[in-house]
């Protein structure tokens, strides 16, 4: 309990929202919204925190930038984020990526940076930026 309270008073210091703090569900969680905060704000003064709105149109949108079998999230992991899915080019199945169905997804920074460099190149044909990554997994935290 102190390690999480320590968590929620370091993630407040640098500024994350209290929505984004209760999203993150997790200490792990909220220490990589954290990160990508202080990235997001390094590359935006102006940031202001992260957005479920934004998240779930990063992962509803659609994309011409990368893979022609991958133009959205959605390609992969279904409209319905709490659902399996199944990768569109490979056919492996996906478990589902909403928090509320996995609780240990996004917990895992190195691998949430590998999956985002992976999928973002894929779906955008580029990398995520660190406002769309906390985007994203508010976004998740919800479903």
């Amino acid at each position: 309990m102190k390690r999480r309270y320590l968590l929620v008073l370091a993630a407040a210091a640098i500024g994350l929202p209290l929505a984004a703090i209760a999203a993150a569900g997790s200490p792990e969680r909220a220490a990589i919204l954290a990160e990508y905060a202080t990235r997001a704000r390094a590359a935006d003064p102006g940031f202001s925190g992260f957005s479920m709105q934004r998240g779930e149109a990063l992962f509803r949108g659609s994309f011409s930038g990368g893979d022609a079998r991958t133009p959205s999230c959605m390609s992969c992991h279904t409209a319905d984020p709490r659902q399996p899915g199944r990768n569109a080019k490979t056919g492996r199945p996906i478990d589902p990526v909403a928090v509320s169905v996995d609780p240990r997804r996004y917990t895992d920074a190195a691998q949430v940076d590998k999956h985002f460099a992976r999928d973002c190149k894929s779906v955008l044909g580029r990398d995520c930026t660190a406002l769309e990554r906390g985007d994203y997994i508010t976004f998740m935290a919800g479903q």
